[in-house]
């Protein structure tokens, strides 16, 4: 794999990027896609389970399928991609990450500006009072009751994850956020994305709009390569190491 000349002239008159990524990101620190064989999940579609009326019809099987996906995600670390996109703010002014993953990972490798699209599966929140709990408030609760479904502590409301199921609109203020991000950027990467789910899919029609450079990192090409200057076949964890390594001989 060779980054481009035209990359490295756009990197460096850049000032301002943007990282959009998606699940391809965190395929390379083993996070599930949670579509398999395995579990509750092979009865029920993940659209079934991850919406409100199932939530508030059925808790506890709703509950029984995140706290799975809470366990799993406490032996799942960044990866060098993960790591290596956070290390691009040491030569730019300005790196926001606009991510539809909710695993946390960036902000676990360390990016400092990350606008979490789809919520955080490590957040949680009370239906009825909105009082916010971390994951281990939110153990501590279930262990105390003996109770898979969490209650508030302060409204006994159902607690659930802080995170956009079907049929939910994005969060309006880190919407906002990220289309004025990028809006601003010089460089827009899509990464890791199959570019297909609205209106995330529509930053990088945005991008395009407002003259950025634009570059799909994916291991395939999407719906949405047409729109991008450069098409990179390859793994973000393998892409992106590289790159820091071609723009600190550089900068």
């Amino acid at each position: 794999m060779k980054i481009s000349s035209e990359l490295l002239h756009k990197l460096s008159l850049a000032r301002n990027i943007v990282l959009f990524t998606g699940a391809g990101v965190s395929a390379g620190s083993g996070v599930p896609t949670f579509r398999g064989n395995n579990g509750i999940w092979k009865k029920m579609k993940p659209e079934e389970l991850a919406n409100f009326d199932t939530f508030i019809n059925n808790p506890d099987l709703v509950w029984e399928w995140y706290l799975h996906r809470k366990k799993i995600m406490t032996s799942i670390n960044p990866n060098a991609g993960h790591i290596a996109i956070m290390e691009l703010e040491k030569y730019f002014s300005v790196v926001n990450v606009i991510t539809q993953n909710i695993d946390n990972l960036h902000f676990r490798a360390g990016s400092k500006n990350v606008f979490e699209l789809h919520g955080n599966i490590e957040r949680n929140f009370c239906i009825g009072c909105k009082t916010l709990y971390s994951n281990d408030q939110l153990f501590a609760i279930i262990d105390k009751k003996n109770n898979r479904t969490p209650h508030c502590i302060t409204c006994n409301g159902l607690i659930r994850p802080d995170v956009v199921w079907f049929g939910e609109s994005l969060k309006e203020n880190i919407w906002n956020g990220a289309v004025a991000r990028v809006k601003q950027c010089d460089v827009f990467f899509s990464v890791g994305t199959s570019s297909i789910v609205y209106p995330a899919a529509s930053l990088i029609e945005i991008a395009r709009q407002y003259s950025a450079y634009i570059v799909e990192v994916n291991t395939e090409s999407t719906e949405m390569s047409y729109y991008a200057d450069e098409c990179i076949i390859a793994k973000s964890e393998d892409f992106f190491p590289l790159l820091i390594n071609e723009i600190s001989i550089t900068k």
